[in-house]
């Protein structure tokens, strides 16, 4: 959902920076390699101290390039299937960086094994609902469906409401830590819902596909 009209938006606005980018010689391939560092180095160094707050500010300054690239790319004319493998490769790798420094928190200073599960099933249903598409697509089904919490919904709801718990420990602000739990279990519950949202659908296809080629081998 977020996809749809995010994406418009922020390409409008990042093409000039990614002209220039080109200009300067830059690779798309090497910015999505950069962008995906720099997301693991926000999560992964800042997320299990509890520095939430800053975490989320570099992970995010990170994350556009996951557009910028895909601009690029269209700016050269040159998309190709290595460019949208590594692409959406990286962003697997970059998703569960996220959720694992969240998780590292929780199992180590942040002192609860439960929201640390709960993290943790957020990392493996995120990759599950990305693998069912992906997979469904590979033996030739459309997955025409738009589930309730795809990776925009999930990146959005857990970055910006870690950002705004880390205020508790970064500004003082009393209380407001208790977000990211809720981020938490939104994005676990979103995406349990998506996972069946996707399997029902590939399953209707799959049907709707036999069917067809039955009445193709009787007709």
């Amino acid at each position: 959902m977020l996809n749809k009209y995010a994406r418009a938006f922020f390409t409008r606005v990042l093409t000039p920076f990614a002209a220039m980018l080109l200009r300067a010689g830059v690779s798309p391939d090497v910015v999505t390699l950069v962008g995906t560092c720099g997301v693991m180095a926000g999560a992964l160094v800042f997320y299990p101290m509890g520095e939430f707050f800053w975490g989320t500010v570099v992970i995010t300054l990170f994350v556009f390039s996951d557009l910028v690239d895909g601009n690029m790319a269209r700016q050269l004319g040159r998309s190709s299937r290595w460019g949208a493998f590594l692409d959406s490769t990286l962003d697997r790798v970059a998703d569960a960086a996220v959720f694992g420094g969240i998780a590292l928190w929780y199992a180590g200073r942040g002192d609860s094994l439960l929201l640390c599960a709960v993290t943790i099933f957020c990392l493996a249903s995120g990759q599950v609902v990305s693998y069912t598409k992906a997979r469904g697509e590979s033996i030739g089904l459309p997955v025409n469906v738009n589930g309730l919490v795809e990776r925009a919904e999930r990146l959005v709801i857990t970055l910006v409401l870690a950002g705004l718990s880390g205020f508790e420990t970064t500004f003082g602000v009393p209380h407001i830590g208790v977000l990211l739990p809720i981020a938490l279990w939104a994005v676990a519950a979103g995406s349990a819902v998506t996972l069946g949202q996707r399997v029902v659908t590939v399953r209707r296809e799959a049907a709707e596909v036999a069917q067809a080629e039955e009445q193709g081998r009787t007709a």
